[in-house]
């Protein structure tokens, strides 16, 4: 499986107000595993970032001036994404400004090359709620060293949400080596094991129908990757 983590970093915060992306990157990653097959372009926007933007990402009109515009790197940047799942951070953010630059010219939207979209803020508010979510919020909760992310920038972005993803991730894919490994073996308990006298508290149908929302849930905001549902089947 085909993956590519993106992220961007515009003008401000509506393309409906003239905004425009500045800066995009791809970290690709195929089978879970970082390939180093990045993608990373500065774009002139042709007009001013507002000041809250620039003090958050730091890049100037000076600085993108002499970068090319959207329309000089949209096939290059077609040709990464097509046919992958993208991970996004706060997913309708960019996809809302990677579509607004497509129908400037005359593009299909994005979702037409990418298979699926997975929002990581919505999936992490579904792992933990009430908590916060942003992406410095999630590399310390994960332990990913964020220590040189002083600007927002979208390659490091990119790079740190890979990392997070797949922390993130982790427990279903251990969970499946676990099971496979139960399968495999041998049947039965060997040892003192054997000989316990083990109370089974068996579930009960409303505390299945729960679980059973919960797996649903579960395989919806991880793009269908939920190891448990899998196995319920």
């Amino acid at each position: 499986m085909r993956q590519i983590i993106l992220d961007t970093e515009t003008t401000g915060l509506d393309p409906a107000l003239g905004h425009r992306i500045i800066e995009i990157a791809g970290v690709e990653l195929v089978n879970r595993r970082l390939t180093g097959n990045h993608f990373h372009r500065y774009v002139n926007p042709g007009r001013e970032s507002e000041e809250g933007a620039l003090q958050v990402h730091g890049l100037t009109t000076e600085f993108l001036r002499d970068k090319p515009k959207f329309d000089e790197i949209v096939d290059e940047f077609l040709d990464y994404v097509n046919g992958a799942e993208l991970i996004i951070h706060n997913a309708p953010f960019d996809i809302a400004f990677l579509n607004h630059e497509l129908d400037l010219l005359r593009r299909k939207p994005i979702a037409d090359y990418c298979p699926a979209i997975i929002d990581t803020l919505r999936m992490a508010k579904d792992v933990h709620p009430g908590k916060k979510n942003s992406l410095d919020a999630l590399c310390e909760r994960y332990q990913v060293d964020n220590s040189a992310r002083t600007l927002h920038g979208a390659l490091l972005d990119a790079q740190l949400l890979a990392e997070v993803y797949l922390t993130m991730t982790r427990g279903q894919e251990s969970l499946a080596i676990e099971v496979e490994h139960i399968q495999t073996g041998e049947a039965g308990l060997e040892g003192p094991a054997a000989q316990l006298d083990l109370i089974v508290l068996v579930a009960s149908d409303e505390e299945l129908a729960a679980h059973r929302q919960a797996l649903a849930e579960i395989d919806k905001v991880s793009g269908g990757f939920c190891v448990w549902k899998r196995l319920e089947t």
